[in-house]
Order: structure tokens, then C-alpha cells, then sequence
């Protein structure tokens, strides 16, 4: 038994950050329905073609999902939507904004007839508020919330190489999905979400918000070095790979130059035995170290840091991540489908000694639709008359 099973999410969700929190609750056990419009269907579908011609995005955020698809100008597909969301335990939402009020889908419009529903509306800015009706792309948004301040060089700023605002935003989406379900256990009660893709990764960026707290100086883009700790960040080795490490305190300091740098005086430089000194000479300690390491492969330098006891890691490209070591020693790799094959695909974080995720399939478009519309009644020949009217 997983801990969603039973439970029914209704979803008018494209790209990133509602795909991303419904899988998660379909990871769960939940039975996500997965509202597309017909032909075209989720957008993300056509961002790429880099998994065996399907779309990179979609196929990581829209596993274990059923598709339905609805032309929700066509007045049946909207009874057909209203009777499901009647029976589901949640709704949630990512439309332009406005949207979902002028479909009849507001929380204001559902609550009435439906008590007991989980409505999560999930948009770039909040509900409300001088931006609410802003468009909200996830560049832009790391740009509103600071994100691209701090990330990139001091030459220039650059965003996350990732969606940080869609996904910071899924993952409260899902938390608050979860803390709704547990309160409407204890008071029998829905509840409303308001989710904004700002204030979610506003959240994330609070330590360098309180870093500058106070009108303080910002820290300064350092790139993938810290901003005020060194040597903290990457180094070359003579194999051309990179290795990254960080140095916490003086006895550390001591240690690295004794066993990894196999230079004990260095240690005891007045012009690095402080942090603060260390930060201010960093491209002479740079060359020194990377000096050190010319003669050295990756896996030799690893080996003296961990004798040390220093943090440290390699970067490792994408291509090295699918074949990460510890990803197969934790056997975290599993197979699941998509139309156009079997593909690999990665575990949830988190090991539940209760229960498996659930791993299901990537729905082609529409792929449900038949299914699920007879299951509310309708026999073959109303699903053809709602096809051949462009309803479905």
C-alpha cells in the first residue's frame, strides 16, 4: 500500500511546475488524470526530442499519469471535467492568469458544491498583488527573485542551469498538496492553495537574502567558488577533469597542505594562514595548488583529499551521471515506459522501508481518454460523437 493510493488528482497542468508536483503525488500512489487539449496536448511535449524522439521535460515530469484530452470550449468536455473534479479529492491548476475564474474553475466558483476538494492554483506571482497577472517563465522569475544576482561570474550573471522557479514551485505545490490531504483527515474540510513561483524560490534564496540583510553587500558571483571562503570550489587536474573541495577551518587548512599538497610550511604562511588572507590571494593559491595537482589524475588527487578528510568531489558531466557509482550501488535506476519505448528512469529521493513508488508509465496524448470517459458512463458511440465534434 502506497500512502496516495485512493486518492484522485484532477489536473489543467503544462510545463514544469504542476507536471513536477502531480508526479510526485502519482510517485505516491495517487491516480493523476492529466487534462490535455486535444492534438496538441501539454507543450512540454514538444520542447525537445532528446529521449528517443520524445521531449526531455515531459518525459521526467509526467510518468505514472493517465491523459485525458478535453476541448474545454466545447460544452460537453466541461460537464465531462466538472463531473470529475466532482469525485476527485484534488484540483490543481497552472493556467495563464485569470484563466481558471473565467472556465468556472476558482476556488470561489468550486468551493460551494465541492467542501471537501483540494484546490491548488499554482501561477508565477500569487493570486493577487501588483504582478498577479504578470506572465511568469521560470528565467524570468529566477531574474524577480534574485536567483541570477548570484549565479554566474562577476563579469556576468546567468540563470540556474535548470527550471529553479518551476521546480521550487512544484515542490511546494506537492508539500502543501500532502499538508491539505492530512488536515482535511482531521477536520473534514478542502482547503484552498495559493502557490507563487516568486515566493517559493524567494524561499530558497533566503540565505543570500540575509547575507545582504540590513542594505549589507551582496555576495559577489564568484561562479562555482565560494564568495568568501577559500580554497572552496574547482580545480583542474592533470588529466584535464576538475575536482572540487573545500577547506572549513584551520585545522583543515594544516591537514590539506600536509597530506594533499605534501607542503606542511605552507601552513604556516602569513600570507595564507587565515581565511581571510586565503580569500584575498586566491589566484596565487590557485596556481600553487593547481601546480600541485598538474602532475596528478583525478582519481590520485581524490585519494589524497580523502586520506585527509577534505571535502571533495568531481564534476561530473550528464553523460557521467547516468553512470554515477552511487547511484547503481543504491540500485536507484529503474525502467519505466513511454511511447516510444522503455526508458531508464530515476527513484524519488527518500528509501521507505513501507512501500515501492510507484514507477508507471509515460502517457502518450490522450492515451486515457476512452478509458476514463467510460468509466463516467459514456458508451463507444457518445465517445465517437465527441470526437468527430472535436470535444475530445
Amino acid at each position: 500500500m502506497r500512502p496516495l493510493d485512493g486518492i484522485t488528482i484532477i489536473s489543467l497542468e503544462h510545463a514544469v511546475a504542476v507536471p513536477f508536483a502531480t508526479r510526485q503525488l502519482a510517485d505516491l500512489g495517487a491516480r493523476v488524470i492529466k487534462i490535455e487539449r486535444p492534438e496538441q496536448g501539454d507543450f512540454a511535449r514538444a520542447y525537445d526530442t532528446r529521449v528517443k524522439g520524445l521531449s526531455s521535460y515531459f518525459v521526467w515530469a509526467n510518468r505514472s499519469k493517465e491523459s485525458l484530452t478535453l476541448n474545454l470550449k466545447h460544452p460537453e468536455a466541461m460537464r465531462v471535467l466538472m463531473n470529475m473534479i466532482g469525485k476527485a479529492d484534488v484540483f490543481i491548476q497552472n493556467l495563464a492568469p485569470g484563466a481558471a475564474s473565467r472556465l468556472g474553475l476558482s476556488n470561489d466558483a468550486l468551493r460551494p458544491t465541492h467542501p471537501g476538494l483540494i484546490i491548488c492554483d499554482v501561477s508565477g506571482y500569487g493570486s493577487d498583488g501588483p504582478y498577479h497577472d504578470k506572465k511568469a517563465y521560470d528565467i524570468m522569475v529566477q531574474a524577480e527573485a534574485g536567483l541570477m544576482s548570484v549565479t554566474g561570474s562577476q563579469d556576468a550573471p546567468s540563470r540556474a542551469g535548470f527550471s529553479a522557479a518551476d521546480v521550487s514551485a512544484g515542490m511546494y505545490a506537492y508539500s502543501n498538496v500532502l499538508s491539505a490531504l492530512i488536515l482535511r483527515m482531521r477536520t473534514g474540510k478542502g482547503s484552498h492553495i495559493d502557490v507563487a513561483m516568486l515566493e517559493s524560490l524567494t524561499e530558497w534564496m533566503s540565505n543570500p537574502l540575509y547575507y545582504a540583510y540590513d542594505d549589507a553587500p551582496p555576495a559577489p558571483r564568484s561562479a562555482a567558488s565560494h564568495p568568501s571562503i577559500y580554497p572552496y570550489g574547482p580545480f583542474s587536474t592533470g588529466d584535464g577533469k576538475t575536482v572540487l573541495l573545500g577547506i572549513q577551518n584551520e585545522r583543515e587548512w594544516t591537514t590539506f597542505c600536509e597530506v594533499v599538497l605534501q607542503q606542511p610550511a605552507l601552513a604556516r604562511d602569513p600570507d595564507f594562514d587565515s581565511n581571510v588572507k586565503r580569500s584575498e590571494r586566491r589566484e596565487e593559491l590557485l596556481a600553487l595548488i593547481e601546480s600541485v595537482f598538474a602532475p596528478l589524475g583525478v582519481d590520485e588527487v581524490q585519494a589524497r583529499l580523502d586520506k585527509a578528510s577534505i571535502g571533495n568531489a568531481r564534476m561530473r558531466t550528464m553523460h557521467d551521471v547516468w553512470d554515477h557509482p552511487q547511484l547503481k550501488a543504491r540500485n536507484r535506476w529503474r525502467k519505466v515506459g513511454t511511447p516510444a519505448g522503455p526508458i531508464d528512469a530515476l527513484l524519488p529521493p527518500g528509501i521507505n522501508d513501507s512501500y515501492e513508488y510507484c514507477m508507471g508509465d509515460v502517457p502518450a496524448l490522450g492515451e486515457h481518454t476512452e478509458p476514463i470517459l467510460s468509466e463516467l458512463g459514456y458508451d463507444s458511440n457518445d465517445i465517437q460523437r465527441l470526437r468527430s465534434e472535436g470535444a475530445i
